[in-house]
This record gives C-alpha cells, structure tokens and sequence, in this order.
C-alpha cells in the first residue's frame, strides 16, 4: 500500500511553522502534527501530513485516518532544484485544481503556499488518495508467470495481461480528453512541440552533464535529424508509468489516481506515448534494468513494447506510424531526469543513496537508445 517512512535526513519540514500556517487556513485548531515522508519518488518531494483530532476543515477532501487525524499530501521541488520550470508547483496545484473534475483519476488540489519562509519553498497540499501502488512485484503474482496470447489467471481470476490493457487505455482516455473541456486550453501548444522537446531536453542534458556519454549523446544527434511532425494534440502526463499510477487492491485493473503531474502540457500524444514505451524494460536491458521500480517486472518481462503499442493503437480506434522515434525521444528523456538527479547527488543537494549510481542507469539507457536506432525497432 502507498505507506509512508520517517523523513529523510537533509528533507525535514518545519512542522510548527507548518502547523501554524495551516491551523489559519483549514480551519483544523489541533496543535498535533505527524509529518512522515513518500519514499519512492526521485523528483519533487512528497509527504502525508496529518493534523490530530476530528476537527472540522473547510474542505471535504481531507480524509480522516481510522485515529480521527486529518489527512492530506503536501508536494514541494526538491532541494538544490536548479530547473524552477520543471518543478512549478504553483502550475501542478493550478492543473488538478482544473483536471480533477473531468478527469477522475486525477487528484483534487486544496491550497497552495508561495511563501517559502513556511517550509524554505513552495508547495501545495492536495487531497489523500487510497490505493496500491506496484514497485518491482504485483502481491500474489510470481515472476516465473508464463506468457500466452491470453495471459495465466491468477486465483483471483484476474488476467496479468489486463493490467497492461487497464494501464494504456487509461493514458489513452487522457488523450482523448478536451483540453477546452477542463479549461486548458492555454496549458500549451501542438505545433512544433516535437522539435522543441528534443531542443529543450538536449539543453537540460548538457546543464546537467557530469561526464560524457557517448551512446547518448549520439541518439541526440540521432533525434535532431529525425523529428516527425506532430500527429495530433492532446493533454499530455509526460511521465506515465506504473509507479505513478494506484490502483484498487481488490482490482488492479481499476486506476484509482494517477500522480506526478509536473510535465503535464498539450502536446503530441505519441511523444507521451513514447515516454511510456522508454520505462518498459525488455529482456535484454539486462536485469538491473528490469529490476527498475517503475514498472512490474514480470508484466515486462513478458508483454512488449509493441503490444502496447498495439492496445493504444486500439483504443484511440487508429493505426500510428512508426514508433521508433517517440521510443528513443522517451528513453533520451528519461536518461536526461536521471542524468539532472544525479547531479543534484554529486553536488551535495541531496544525499539519498538512491541516486549515487544513477549515472550507469544514464549510460544503460544511451545504450538502449542506441540498440533501437541500429535495429531500427521499439
């Protein structure tokens, strides 16, 4: 279940000043704070806050814990963030706020701090949302699960292969979403978004460089020489994977939240879609690559890339073209996060183990990169 830890050293929050801010804004009195911390996300810093007592708040989206504490979530940037635009809480807090009533797996947003003197930056609480969230292994399920057209059901009944379907239709309904319906229409623009992704990630890439990368840095060359116009205009996450999705334990097929909105935009689908393709490991990434938490490694290890592409395809009720450029874009792209987290670990913004071999995760992903661009497929 999504369970929380003790805050890590160096990410501790300022729980009275926190208390009193709060106390004035959501009506909750309590003087009792808890403070714990979302372990698993490398990016922007998220914690569970709850206020003791059974107090009334001025929202209904605030849960209460079986203990009568109100619950909510509080997200700010990451220290030493140098990228502000990357890391707009203000933008993510404005998007839910809009997003959650049309789109229901996206949760609702309830306040948003710019004063940095509260917790040294800003932030923005949104509401709790219950649910499991599948890092490495699904319960139940075993990684010796063998792969047939049609999937081994599990004594739940439920096929693996329909969590993959579940997954790609929901980024899909996304897709098919009216930006002009949630009044976000302004959020971005289609035409030349392509071009001005791979100009925009190559410049992060090279800020962020701690040390060449051969591999990668010819996929750049490879990318710049291969853009494709845009194939339509959608909302876009920008960062659609297993572990930023939650789901329902007594069905894990029913999405209950997606998270990490941080890169939503209006863009070309497919570039979304390739993001999702560059996080699905195959057998031969090797198995620290497969061993990744961002996705269940036996859904990787036996459904493929193209069979995702080909449940998207479905869906959207289209064919698409080629997807080997918006897989090498989506696997240069998630090289270049991890490149911009490791540098954030060698100069001493952040000291969590996590990140201190990230950069063979960068060098394993200019490999892979390469791999699909000499064999011509995803």
């Amino acid at each position: 279940m999504n369970e929380t830890r003790p805050v890590r050293e160096g990410e501790e929050i300022d729980r009275e000043r926190l208390c009193v801010y709060l106390a004035a804004r959501l009506d909750a009195p309590s003087r009792e704070i808890e403070v714990t911390q979302f372990p698993a996300g490398s990016s922007n810093l998220t914690y569970l806050i709850r206020l003791g007592g059974a107090g009334q708040t001025q929202s209904d989206s605030l849960r209460s814990d079986d203990r009568g504490r109100t619950e909510f979530v509080l997200r700010r940037p990451p220290h030493g963030n140098t990228v502000r635009s990357a890391h707009d809480m203000r933008r993510e807090f404005d998007v839910l706020s809009k997003l959650s009533k049309v789109y229901e797996p996206a949760p609702k947003s309830l306040l948003f701090c710019e004063d940095e003197a509260v917790i040294g930056s800003e932030f923005y609480l949104m509401e709790r949302r219950r649910g499991l969230i599948i890092r490495g292994k699904i319960p139940g399920m075993h990684d010796d699960w063998p792969h047939t057209p049609a999937g081994t059901l599990r004594s739940d009944g439920l096929r693996p292969n329909e969590m993959c379907r579940a997954f790609v239709e929901n980024l899909a309904r996304l897709h098919r979403l009216d930006p002009r319906q949630a009044g976000l229409e302004s959020l971005g623009r289609a035409d030349g978004y392509n071009r001005r992704q791979v100009e925009g990630w190559t410049k992060r890439y090279l800020a962020a460089r701690v040390s060449d990368v051969p591999e990668l840095e010819r996929a750049i060359i490879w990318l710049h020489g291969n853009i494709p116009s845009e194939s339509g205009s959608s909302l876009i996450h920008n960062d659609y994977k297993f572990d930023n999705i939650m789901l329902d334990p007594l069905d894990l097929t029913r999405i209950t939240a997606v998270l990490d909105w941080e890169m939503v935009t209006i863009g070309d689908p497919l570039m979304d879609l390739g993001t999702t393709l560059g996080y699905w490991m195959s057998k031969d990434a090797g198995d620290e690559m497969l061993g990744m938490p961002f996705n269940p490694r036996v859904l990787m290890e036996n459904v493929s890339r193209q069979e995702l592409v080909e449940i998207y395809a479905t869906s959207c009720g289209r064919p698409l073209p080629d997807m080997l450029f918006y897989y090498v874009f989506g696997t240069f792209k998630i090289a270049v996060i991890a490149q911009q987290i490791y540098a954030r670990f060698v100069n001493g913004s952040t000291r969590d183990p996590r990140f201190a071999r990230f950069d063979q995760f960068v060098a394993a992903l200019g490999r892979i990169s390469n791999s699909a661009i000499e064999s011509e497929q995803i």
